[in-house]
């Protein structure tokens, strides 16, 4: 604790060698941590298509995760440092509902200075272009990198997909 009575922060956001921004661990965090809240505005499906509906459709990047049937959270709007966690094939974190709410648990031990990441398994859907694999490829760089964001072919299922970019 620190002199104020408040914890030493346990992240930080900046440049990452993966994509864009990152969140990395100021902080060792042990294994089934709940590290965050994945916030942002609450809106439908619709309204989510809506907001994203002009850009190209090569273009994945977005900070829209699905909730429910009925709910996408868009943390570019109101959302905090969850948004820049970063995609890995190899992750050391996973993203889980709880009720109405969506939250981000280490899965492992990470240690200070280490850049926090999750599996997107973003949900194929019947309608994708031909070149989805290459729309939202991977470049974490783990041995195990499938190449991309989205979930194997194998594992796919119905549903919605999580798009974050």
């Amino acid at each position: 604790m620190l002199a104020n009575g408040k914890r030493p922060a346990l992240l930080k956001v900046e440049r990452s060698r993966v994509h864009g921004r990152g969140v990395f661990a100021l902080r060792r965090i042990r294994k089934g941590t709940r590290i965050i809240e994945y916030a942002g505005e609450r809106v439908s499906h619709e309204e989510a298509d809506r907001r994203y509906e002009g850009r190209g459709p090569d273009d994945n990047h977005t900070f829209l995760f699905v909730l429910d049937d009925s709910t996408v959270i868009d943390a570019g709007v109101g959302g905090n440092e969850a948004r820049f966690i970063n995609h890995s094939c190899e992750p050391n974190c996973e993203s889980v509902i709880e009720g109405k709410r969506i939250y981000i648990y280490a899965i492992r031990t990470i240690e200070p200075g280490e850049e926090l990441a999750y599996d997107y398994q973003i949900q194929r859907e019947r309608g994708d272009p031909p070149d989805v694999e290459e729309i939202f490829s991977c470049s974490c760089g783990a041995p195990v990198c499938r190449g991309t964001m989205l979930v194997p072919r194998e594992r796919a299922r119905p549903g919605s997909r999580f798009q974050r970019g």
